[in-house]
C-alpha cells in the first residue's frame, strides 16, 4: 500500500518539530519498508541563511538528517512500532555529490534493508531534479 503524508500526520508519527523537521510531505510509504519526501529548499531557512551569504546552500548534514527522517517514516508506520520514537544510531559510506539551494526541492527516499528486533538498518538517498546528490547508510534505534 501506498499513501500520501501531509505535515500533519508526519507530526503524529515523529517527534520533530521546526526548525528541525526537515519533512514538508511524504509522497509515497510502504509501510516497514520504504518512504519518499520532498524538503523545500527556502533562503527563509536560518540554516540555508548561515551557510553562505554569496552562495546558500542546505547543509550536507541537514540532507542526511532528513533522509532519516524519511526512514523514521517508514520505519514507525510499522504497525508493531507505532507511537514508539526512531533515534538516529549512525551514518555508515555517506557520500556527497551535489548541494541544494534555495529553491530547490529535494526528494529524499529511504528503503529499509534490515530491521531486528529494535535496531533498523536502511539506505537514504537525496535528489534535486534528476541529479543524485548525496546517499548514505543509516541505522534507526526504536526507542
Amino acid at each position: 500500500m501506498s499513501e500520501e503524508l501531509g505535515i500533519n500526520e508526519i507530526k503524529t508519527i515523529i517527534p520533530h518539530r521546526f526548525p528541525m523537521l526537515l519533512i514538508d510531505r511524504v509522497f509515497s510509504l510502504k509501510a516497514g519498508q520504504e518512504a519518499k519526501a520532498v524538503h523545500n529548499v527556502s533562503f527563509g531557512e536560518s540554516f540555508v541563511q548561515a551557510s553562505s551569504s554569496k552562495n546558500p546552500v542546505f547543509p550536507s548534514i541537514l540532507i542526511v538528517e532528513a533522509m532519516a527522517q524519511t526512514g523514521a517514516i517508514a520505519l514507525l508506520s510499522e504497525e508493531k512500532f507505532a507511537g514508539k520514537t526512531a533515534y538516529f544510531g549512525g551514518i555508515k559510506e555517506a557520500d556527497f555529490t551535489g548541494q541544494a539551494r534555495p529553491g530547490d526541492q529535494i526528494i529524499l527516499m529511504s528503503k529499509l534493508t534490515k530491521i531486528r528486533r529494535n535496531i533498523g538498518v536502511g539506505v537514504g538517498e537525496a535528489w534535486v531534479k534528476d541529479k543524485k546528490i548525496a546517499q548514505a547508510e543509516l541505522t534507526f534505534m526504536i526507542g
